[in-house]
Parts: structure tokens; C-alpha cells; sequence
């Protein structure tokens, strides 16, 4: 999977539903800011943590932005990852580089003694996360440029080997 083509569309789940002729599949609507948004849920799908999704918690979902999708509305896109967050919380995805700035500039990390830093099957991860894409869970950052947080969830995106 190309991290890089990932976007990110957070809201509330509004409804989980089976698709009418697959029981593997379930579509997930999200309430968002800018309207309803629906995601197929397949089995290559990732759920942070295995959470068992629900109506009215807060997620992000992940769909690969070079992908066509109908032209339909609502929207609907296959979920790539979804991470199921906290009502207080940012969740972000970008490539770290080793001095835990984003790539773009737009956050620094201050691991903390209780972050958790996990890989995306839930392992535990203890080499430096940097120079890798990370999924980073936090709830406040400064307003210095670039803002800083003390995550208290970073999910390595590991690079998948080529099969």
C-alpha cells in the first residue's frame, strides 16, 4: 500500500450496515463537518486496535486518494485503514522523518513515557519510529511553527515487502 496516497476523512459513525449480497463486507457511514460519507469496510481493511466499530464514535478513515470512486452521493470509498479515536483526539498520518518532524512541516513529536508506539498489526514496536510513515494519535499541540505534541498513540506504518 502507497501511505502517501492516503486521505483522511474524519467524523461520527453514523450506521453499520452488511452489503446486500456479501456478509464480508460492511458499509460505514461517517458524519463529518462537510456532510455524510460512506466507506466499504472490506477484509483488507485495517481497524486500529481491532476496535469493533459502533454508532457514534468519533473515527478516521483512510481511502487511497488514486483510486476512481462513483460519482455518487454520497460519496463512497473502500476504507483502507480506519482508526478509531477519542473524542478530544487528532489523528494524523504522514512520513516522519528521523528527528520526528513530518515531512511537510506541519507537526513534531515528543515521545513521552507513556506513548505507545505499536506497529499496525498491535506489536510493540521499540526501535526509533523515525523515517517511516506514522499514524499519530494526540490531543493538543502548541502553536509553534512547526506545532509540537507529545503523541499518546504513534502506529508505524512498517513498508510492506514486495510478493
Amino acid at each position: 500500500m502507497n501511505y502517501e496516497n492516503l486521505v483522511p476523512v474524519t467524523g461520527i459513525v453514523r450506521n453499520i450496515s452488511q452489503t446486500p449480497r456479501d456478509c464480508c463486507n460492511q458499509m460505514i457511514t461517517i458524519n463529518t463537518p462537510n456532510g455524510i460519507n460512506n466507506f466499504m469496510l472490506t477484509p483488507g481493511s485495517v481497524v486500529i486496535g481491532d476496535t469493533q466499530l459502533r454508532s457514534g464514535m468519533p473515527v478516521t478513515a483512510f481511502y487511497d486518494g488514486s483510486r476512481p470512486v462513483p460519482l455518487i452521493y454520497p460519496p463512497q470509498f473502500q476504507a483502507e485503514i480506519i482508526a478509531p479515536m477519542r473524542n478530544d483526539e487528532t489523528v494524523v498520518l504522514n512520513f516522519f522523518r528521523r528527528n520526528l518532524t513530518a515531512a511537510d512541516n506541519s507537526l513534531r513529536l515528543n515521545i513521552g513515557r507513556s506513548t505507545e508506539i505499536l506497529t499496525l498489526n498491535g506489536q510493540r514496536y521499540s526501535c526509533p519510529p523515525g523515517e517511516n510513515f506514522l499514524l499519530v494519535y494526540y490531543s493538543a499541540a502548541t502553536r509553534s511553527i512547526p506545532p509540537q505534541t507529545t503523541p499518546r498513540r504513534i502506529i508505524v506504518l512498517c513498508p510492506r515487502p514486495n510478493r
